[in-house]
């Protein structure tokens, strides 16, 4: 993929943990911009996070530390759902 404002890494990326009801536990992002008012979509990265339903912004630096990223709160809502000691 070519780099653009809103992927300026050329990189498009989806990573999602869901449950056994196939809701979004945790998922990180830049398929759609995180925000709803259209003009900030426009203008605005695409990079986002999504925790037990909220969706904020994330600061994409590379794959590593988006893996890093991902499974450290994969950890941590695991551990707040008592799947995970």
């Amino acid at each position: 993929m070519e780099p653009s404002p809103e992927r300026p890494y050329g990189l498009k990326y989806s990573l999602t943990l869901l449950d056994s009801a196939k809701r979004r536990l945790v998922g990180f992002d830049n398929a759609h911009p995180a925000t709803t008012r259209s003009v900030e979509r426009r203008a605005s990265p695409l990079d986002h996070r999504h925790r037990l339903g909220a969706v904020k912004p994330y600061r994409y630096r590379d794959a590593i530390q988006l893996l890093d990223d991902f499974w450290e709160m994969v950890d941590q809502v695991l551990k707040e759902r008592g799947a995970k000691p």
